[in-house]
């Protein structure tokens, strides 16, 4: 870290040199230079980053300005004795000193250091590195990077009122074209907690960032690459969801509940409604008597699967530091049972994989029915984010209605499967419905009948008015059911070994 000290101002110089931690596992790299109340004495945030065929890595580590000025007015190191060991040098120092900058309050008739006597520039020429090392705050990096497929390349920060302090946000690019929003919270045991708020691809093409400058006024992060120059806002408080204990959860000092959904958070609003918890995210504590609305938007959908084939349950959490679980209710039973990895319970077939973002189901069979269960739990706190019924619809009664239908529409629906080029039709969805005879069929008629009414871009030759005479056409074939009442709440009973209800504390 070739940096100079020079009052308030900072001089990058190839004549003095001191080592820190970082630099002794990662070269230096790019470096933000954070004002404080005590000009002299900024906060300077350096990036440090190395990759190689053994070790690959990124950290950030942030330093005091009065810590380096220390080691810079200290020894110098000196090569001595035969095994020229490293040791701190006792001689004289020549005036001025080296590192002083010129034209400063000890050296006013010099202008640059040009004009340094030759026995200052020869000294610094054989002592080029300062003898004690300077450490980064707590003696250790604040963030770090390893086995990862990206590494950091440049750093700002910016400075966040939240209601229980003030904090350090850090944008970090990286050389994959992405921004990532980091905070690092202190905890009770002088350790520190680094929380990723998000991350952001900001560019189409993978590419290196190479700057970034934060507006205040704008609100807004200006990034650029070889690929030009764009802009990000610096909160998006909308995408952690209208709910208390999700905005509590983020953690993100920009945003705070504020009674009706998570938005950016102002010290001017009324603390009576205003809900955020940075240092702990307790949404039991922060958000209590609004956890009991967590649920009521929960979504509740039907998904259809065709025996044998494979089918897809969605579920991903508004915060990356969520525990999901997936728990399994089958139509004959009263229990709900966890979804383990590689199986379904009490079963161990291998056709389950469970991803980030939702449950991958292969080879479907009938037994795989049932109401799956979605819940995240995270501070202690569980909700449900989805409940998905799925059906799985017998192969060969659907081929006995798509294949084997004798004349009409059947026997067209027959010989466009057997085309491999020729899209759904309208008959096809009408056929198939006659086998369904669950109640959320009227919607999916309903949704049926409104896509082919706008009509499907594969199906350019059909015109509106076709499709209008091949709706008159299939009226009668038409089937209304009846909407059946909700369940009432209260009646599905967890294990005893699953924990507590949703919205509560987990023991």
């Amino acid at each position: 870290m070739n940096v100079f000290p020079c009052g308030t101002h900072y001089v990058f110089s190839a004549f003095q040199q001191i080592y820190n931690e970082c630099t002794c596992l990662f070269p230096a790299g790019d470096v933000y230079i954070q004002p404080t109340q005590d000009t002299k004495n900024p906060v300077i945030y350096g990036v440090f980053s190395v990759s190689g065929s053994v070790f690959k890595g990124s950290a950030v580590c942030v330093y005091s300005m009065a810590d380096i000025r220390m080691v810079f007015n200290g020894p110098f190191a000196h090569k001595e004795g035969p095994n020229y060991q490293w040791v701190a040098y006792t001689g004289k120092i020549p005036y001025p000193r080296p590192g002083t900058c010129p034209g400063g309050t000890f050296t006013p008739n010099m202008k640059s250091t040009k004009d340094y006597p030759d026995e200052v520039i020869n000294f610094m020429r054989n002592h080029p590195t300062m003898y004690n090392a300077v450490y980064p705050v707590h003696k250790r990096p604040l963030v770090v990077r390893t086995n990862v497929d990206y590494e950091f390349t440049t750093i700002t920060v910016d400075q966040v009122t939240a209601a229980d302090g003030n904090y350090e946000v850090l944008f970090l690019g990286t050389d994959k074209g992405t921004v990532q929003k980091v905070i690092v919270l202190p905890r009770d045991d002088q350790q520190t907690e680094e929380l990723v708020l998000e991350e952001v691809e900001v560019f189409k093409v993978p590419t290196p960032i190479t700057t970034m400058k934060i507006s205040s006024k704008r609100q807004q992060l200006y990034v650029s690459s070889v690929e030009g120059v764009t802009h990000l806002a610096l909160h998006r408080c909308d995408v952690y969801g209208e709910a208390c204990a999700d905005c509590c959860l983020a953690r993100d000092p920009y945003c705070a509940w504020d009674g009706k959904s998570c938005s950016r958070y102002s010290a001017s609003q009324k603390r009576r409604s205003r809900r955020q918890d940075v240092k702990y995210g307790n949404p039991i504590r922060q958000c209590r008597g609004f956890n009991s609305n967590v649920n009521k938007n929960t979504l509740e959908m039907v998904q259809y699967g065709v025996e044998g084939s494979s089918t897809f349950l969605e579920c991903q959490a508004r915060s990356p530091h969520a525990l999901v679980k997936w728990h399994l209710q089958r139509d004959n039973s009263d229990r709900r049972k966890e979804v383990s990895q590689g199986r379904l319970p009490m079963r161990s077939d291998g056709r389950i994989l469970k991803t980030e973002q939702g449950l991958l189901l292969r080879s479907l069979q009938p037994s795989d029915s049932g109401m799956y269960q979605c819940t995240a739990t995270e501070k202690n706190f569980k909700h449900t984010l989805v409940k998905m019924q799925l059906v799985v619809l017998s192969g060969r009664a659907v081929n006995n209605v798509l294949v084997e239908g004798g004349g009409g529409v059947g026997g067209s629906v027959g010989t466009a499967l057997m085309s491999p080029h020729a899209g759904p039709n309208a008959g096809q969805y009408k056929d198939l419905l006659t086998i369904l005879s669950q109640p959320e069929m009227g919607l999916i008629n309903q949704y049926c009948q409104d896509y082919w009414q706008l009509g499907d871009p594969l199906l350019g030759s059909l015109k509106a008015k076709d499709l209008k005479e091949l709706k008159e056409q299939k009226k009668p074939r038409n089937r209304r059911h009846h909407h059946v009442p909700q369940e009432e709440e209260g009646e599905e009973e967890e294990e005893e070994e699953e924990g507590q209800e949703d919205g509560e504390v987990e023991t």
